[in-house]
């Protein structure tokens, strides 16, 4: 699992501050998470394929997360994509993009299905037989989501050293010991699955907590997570702000991660009143130690 920041800043774009973009690649997958104004560019920079994004998540219709899609879709045309896009979005995403391309006389010129979220609880909205996404409903000033990335769990291991002291057992059985299933000798005899084969690899998970204020509500739902990216808008100074405005404190996000016993925490979507990022770890890891801070291009990997 390796999750790459494009943008990790607030409203306004900068030279060196970028809006909200993620790309997440997880078992052969490469979801991209929100669009910022200026997300195609930071994807090139960061040298991030086009052709194997066939996945948007977009939490909400405020600019500084959607901005970057129809350019996104524009290019995707350009550059002569058949491969059908999925996104997934509030009510209203797929009315914005037709609307744009219809105002420029543009098409797509490949299949888009629009995935419109309305549900203020948990849901699943993609899974395949690795992978699972849920929707976290978040607390903004208009509806939105944050999004859960599960991976599922993967076959057991073969235990060679013990498998071969049972010549009977062939290759083509190796399947069905990976699925679970004992062997049955020809005298009759079960050799237990657990003795033939070692448990598989822990899945990994990743949440994306977009804008929000300060809930709980969240809590049992990234509950364990490797690794949570909480927005933290403000610093502590400015809690009132962050009420008012639908938004998170730096201490508010590392008491989520500490309620919710997550191994990692990434604070990002600093607004730009402020200079200096030092406040912000600081500030969190006075909660929650394992803190991070986003920063444009930097990666991290769950292994």
């Amino acid at each position: 699992m390796k999750l790459t920041i494009l943008g990790c800043h607030s409203a306004t774009p900068r030279v060196s501050a970028h809006p909200t973009s993620q790309v997440l690649e997880i078992k052969n997958h490469t979801f991209l998470i929100d669009c910022g104004e200026g997300a195609q560019v930071q994807l090139r920079k960061y040298k991030v394929k086009f052709s194997k994004i066939k996945n948007i998540f977009i939490s909400h219709l405020h600019g500084d997360h959607v901005f970057g899609l129809i350019g996104l879709i524009s290019t995707f045309r350009l550059l002569n994509r058949e491969t059908e896009i999925n996104v997934y979005g509030p009510k209203g995403i797929k009315e914005f993009i037709v609307t744009q391309l219809r105002l420029t006389e543009s098409h797509a010129g490949y299949p888009i299905k629009f995935h419109e979220l309305t549900s203020k609880k948990s849901e699943l909205i993609f899974e395949d037989k690795k992978v699972e996404v849920h929707t976290i409903p978040l607390k903004h000033r208009i509806y939105t989501n944050g999004f859960l990335f599960k991976e599922k769990l993967g076959e057991r291991k073969l235990n060679m050293v013990a498998i071969s002291k049972y010549p009977e057992i062939e290759v083509c059985d190796y399947q069905n010991l990976k699925n679970g299933k004992d062997f049955k000798l020809q005298n009759g005899e079960f050799i237990t699955n657990d003795i033939l084969t070692t448990a598989p690899t822990k899945p990994k998970s990743y949440a994306f907590c977009s804008d929000t204020s300060f809930t709980e509500s969240i809590v049992p739902i990234v509950k364990n997570v490797d690794l949570l990216y909480h927005e933290a808008t403000f610093l502590n100074d400015k809690i009132d702000l962050a009420k008012t405005t639908g938004h998170s404190t730096a201490e508010q996000a590392a008491t989520i991660a500490k309620k919710a016993n997550i191994n990692q925490l990434i604070i990002g979507h600093y607004s730009n009143r402020y200079n200096s990022k030092d406040a912000f770890l600081a500030e969190s890891e006075n909660i929650f130690n394992n803190t991070v801070l986003a920063e444009e291009g930097k990666i991290f990997e769950i292994s």
